[in-house]
């Protein structure tokens, strides 16, 4: 049992880029929390992610009926609004922290659930730290989600499987298009998507791949360092044996000397690198080097909004892991993150444990080399065994007029408490 002395109430954040799935996590959470009434009260959601935390903005999720939080699993985005802050260390900026607790204990909240990737598994971790050093009974797991696949210490990241699914039926169909019209038309297509240092993403493109001559032609990782000479060969000897090149390109593609493709000079909020435009200059190193007829396109929201072609499995896997946060959180659990472990044997199966949040915090997963072909353009039979359990099963939302139907909550705020309000930077 929780080692909380009464009952008490839980806090709900969705951070960082947001997934088609991050909302069944959300699920996962307010239904299994719903289940343990004789210890969780009400579970309290951050309007725009730990930012509502920071200026007291709570949304109440009591407020809404089972059903519209059942529509949640079939509801891309956030549904509660996210953010890209980042609490910096204890050290340097103590007074957010300090402010969390000031909220956390005049909301009665002890149970904390931070839903995100690397940084926000980061900020749980301090959180906990902190409460800890204060005294404050509080139990905080981190809820595992990102696009990229780069959490540690987890088979794979929920939100992954049905971006995965989304690149490979994206790549299949445009090489389909441009096959059709390379005779006369265009003869390369460029598609640009995420995946900053880790090409899990841009892999999964390789799936479209079934025998010889299908596209991809060429992917590029940030794993492999770019070589332009050699990515001008690719591209030529594909275009003269199959009439035409689909190259997948990740975003945080990057020369030997760690200077990305696409940088922009400018940096986000959690103070990375602004990606951007890496199509587009591939496009034009084709054009004048080569001559080739161009078109490009990148993916960039369109593939982590993509409901409408989610992965069952990693649908089922995001519920687990929301589900799961409120049973380790209720048995006492602190500073870890559920995460999912691939069963033994041919047919794909896994279970959910847990993950220790010090040794995730802050570490990137990125693809083996043995997942990447020799010549650093393709994946391999291991990286496909890998995948494909990952995109498999179709989970169609129910459709209305043509238009899949999704569920807008009301997001209610709770009445405020502290007199003192709390700029965020």
């Amino acid at each position: 049992m929780s080692s909380l002395s009464r009952k008490a109430n839980a806090f709900y954040a969705q951070s960082g880029g947001v997934t088609s799935v991050i909302n069944a996590s959300a699920c996962g959470v307010i239904e299994t929390a719903r289940q343990h009434r004789d210890v969780i009260g009400k579970v309290f959601a951050g309007r725009n992610g730990i930012i509502g935390a920071l200026q007291e903005e709570l949304i109440d999720t009591s407020r809404e009926s089972s059903k519209a939080i059942r529509g949640l699993l079939q509801t891309p985005s956030g549904a509660f609004g996210s953010c890209r802050h980042k609490l910096k260390s204890l050290e340097s900026n103590r007074a957010e922290y300090e402010r969390l607790m000031e909220v956390f204990k005049a909301h009665d909240i002890r149970y904390f659930f931070y839903n995100g990737g690397g940084d926000s598994a980061d900020t749980c971790l301090k959180v906990s730290q902190l409460s800890q050093s204060l005294g404050y009974p509080l139990q905080a797991i981190h809820v595992p989600k990102t696009i990229d696949n780069d959490l540690p210490h987890t088979d794979n990241s929920p939100g992954f499987g049905s971006v995965a699914k989304y690149v490979a039926i994206s790549t299949r169909e445009a090489s389909l298009d441009v096959a059709s019209m390379c005779a006369s038309s265009t003869k390369v297509f460029i598609l640009e998507v995420m995946g900053r240092h880790a090409g899990w993403i841009a892999a999964a493109s390789g799936l479209a791949a079934e025998r010889e001559g299908d596209a991809p032609h060429c992917i590029l990782f940030p794993e492999i360092a770019f070589d332009q000479k050699k990515f001008l060969a690719r591209v030529q000897r594909s275009v003269k044996r199959f009439g035409y090149c689909v190259v997948v390109a990740s975003e945080g593609a990057q020369t030997a000397d760690g200077r990305f493709l696409s940088d922009t000079g400018t940096r986000d909020a959690f103070g990375h690198a602004q990606l951007g435009g890496l199509a587009p200059t591939l496009a034009n190193l084709v054009k004048s080097e080569l001559g080739y007829k161009y078109h490009w396109a990148v993916a960039d929201y369109l593939q982590r909004a993509a409901r409408h072609i989610a992965s069952q499995t990693d649908l089922d896997q995001a519920y687990a892991v929301g589900e799961a946060a409120v049973e380790m959180a209720v048995a006492g659990k602190n500073a870890v993150m559920p995460s999912i472990v691939r069963g033994k044997g041919k047919r794909y199966s896994w279970r959910i444990a847990e993950a220790p949040l010090e040794k995730v915090a802050n570490v990137e997963k990125k693809m083996p080399r043995s997942f990447i072909t020799r010549d650093g353009f393709g994946i391999t039979p291991a990286a496909r065994e890998y995948l494909q359990p990952l995109i498999q099963g179709e989970a169609y939302p129910s459709y209305h007029q043509g238009l899949p139907q999704y569920v807008r909550l009301k997001n209610e705020l709770v009445p405020r408490k502290l007199r003192k309000r709390f700029h965020v930077s």
